[in-house]
């Protein structure tokens, strides 16, 4: 469901761009507001979420989906953890729809999609391996990457039950809000990927603004 945000960018507390390709690790308190602009549209943002105060407790796609009863996400919708407690609520969107199933790009997927010398390019998954390796006072490990959301990515169901990587929803400006429901890690890897639709095959900048 299409909703706009009543916050200006400009009355931020934090506000920065993250180039393609590149991760951001930080975090948001409960209460606060954080907004993923879609700068030049057509962009995939993967994006992890921990409980700050015990990392061990992250986002869940299954409970998520099964509590809000749709596959997709927007306004509304109250992300879970794994022990069932609410993370963070998106309470602004003018995209309408964000994909939770389609996973992250990595080599091993790289290969298998595309081919075999598409191993070596850089994916989702390196930059998160990237980040809690220069990041350990987290504690986090390879272990700890499951479930992500793809913020502005397509991926639409086939009568099947299959999943297809689309030309993207998203245009340039568009942007997801979402309030901290508790202390909240976040790891964004905003996506590299050049060989499927997800980036319009032109991986671009993202901005990041909190209140």
């Amino acid at each position: 469901m299409l909703k706009e945000s009543t916050f200006k960018v400009e009355d931020s507390d934090r506000r920065e761009t993250v180039p393609a390709g590149q991760y951001w690790l930080d975090t948001i308190r409960k209460g606060e507001i954080i907004r993923i602009t879609d700068l030049e549209g057509n962009q995939a943002v993967d994006t992890l979420f921990f409980n700050a105060t015990n990392p061990y407790e992250r986002y869940s796609a299954f409970d998520t989906v099964r509590e809000q009863g749709n596959l997709y996400l927007t306004s509304g919708t109250t992300l879970l953890s794994d022990e069932r407690n609410p993370m963070l609520t998106i309470v602004a969107d003018t995209c309408g729809r964000h994909d939770t199933l389609g996973g992250a790009c990595a080599g091993e997927s790289n290969t298998v999609r595309y081919a075999l010398d598409k191993k070596s390019m850089h994916s989702c998954r390196d930059s998160w391996l990237l980040a809690v390796n220069q990041h350990d006072e987290w504690g986090l490990t390879k272990r700890d990457i499951t479930h992500n959301i793809n913020f502005f990515m397509n991926v639409p169901v086939t009568p099947e039950g299959g999943l297809t990587f689309e030309d993207g929803i998203s245009a340039p400006g568009k942007y997801v809000e979402l309030v901290a429901e508790m202390d909240i890690l976040v790891l964004i890897s905003n996506c590299p990927q050049l060989n499927n639709p997800c980036n319009g095959y032109n991986p671009t900048p993202i901005e990041l603004a909190v209140w």
